[in-house]
């Protein structure tokens, strides 16, 4: 009897230590870093952080590849993205990053460079703007234009993408969502009129994957539904600024697109390898 018992004791840590969904009806994981630029020095001791946790997490969550929303390189200066680019070829997995507006700072052909440089191989990125398919749904990562918006050819482009992947889900990962979503800080974001009546009206978008406004998930309203799009916040990992600066904790976010549709998005705090439940947040394709 004494021997069950303390055999009993770490079956149920394992059961309480365990996701709150099935990985045997995961299709597709991955995880999402947000914005870095750190200042006033160019040091990314979070971001490290981040990624040496994702590659611990990837064998137990079988994680395919990372996202960037963008805002690596504090104004796209050239001291930053090569302080981070040894960081970024830390990672194990494939990296899909998008430009921010501080990459603006400097110039596309920059960021592209260093796109190529952070991945060493494992993925080839020849535009701010580009699309990845699977069986169930599709990602497209669209970087601004300029600052944190698109203009009228950008807005084309993103219109005729997710037409073309229909009816194909689309899940659409963009610096900063546009103006209104997080109320924040409404002002900020996307201001072209026709992202709405264009881009977010394509009945086959799904959700949009941000970052830029650098807020304290415990005390913003960090994922929500607008008229049935999924709106999901990437905290910042070097710095937070919404609701103010008083307190930073770096995290980032993974995705499980699982076989039945669900979308299961779950928040790891950097140094714990385990979801903070109160983050999870749960939609179907």
């Amino acid at each position: 009897m004494r021997l069950c018992r303390y055999l009993l004791l770490p079956l149920a840590a394992l059961l309480l230590a365990l996701p709150l969904f099935s990985f045997a009806s995961t299709a597709v994981s991955f995880a999402v870093l947000g914005d870095a630029e750190p200042k006033p020095k160019a040091e990314f001791p979070h971001m490290a952080q981040a990624v040496a946790d994702i590659n611990q997490l990837t064998p137990r969550l079988n994680l395919k590849f990372v996202l960037g929303v963008g805002d690596i390189a504090h104004k796209g200066t050239l001291l930053q993205y090569e302080q981070a680019t040894p960081v970024l070829q830390q990672l194990q997995l494939p990296f899909y990053p998008i430009m921010g507006n501080e990459e603006h700072g400097s110039t596309v052909e920059r960021f592209l460079h260093f796109a190529k440089l952070w991945n060493s191989g494992k993925a080839t990125i020849n535009s701010p703007r580009y699309s990845l398919e699977f069986e169930q749904f599709a990602l497209v990562l669209a970087s601004p234009d300029f600052g944190r918006d698109f203009n009228d050819d950008g807005i084309a482009w993103l219109k005729q993408e997710i037409t073309r992947l229909s009816p194909k889900p689309v899940l659409l990962v963009v610096h900063g969502a546009q103006q209104g979503v997080y109320q924040e800080n409404a002002d900020k974001g996307i201001s072209h009129a026709g992202f709405v009546s264009e881009v977010i009206s394509q009945p086959n978008l799904r959700a949009v994957i941000s970052g830029d406004l650098h807020m304290d998930m415990p005390r913003v309203k960090h994922s929500l539904a607008i008229n049935g799009v999924h709106y999901l916040h990437i905290p910042a990992l070097e710095r937070t600024k919404i609701p103010d600066e008083s307190q930073h904790t770096a995290m980032f976010r993974v995705f499980h697109v699982q076989a039945d549709g669900t979308v299961v998005v779950e928040t790891y705090q950097n140094g714990t390898l385990q979801p903070k439940p109160e983050f999870q947040y749960r939609f179907q394709l």
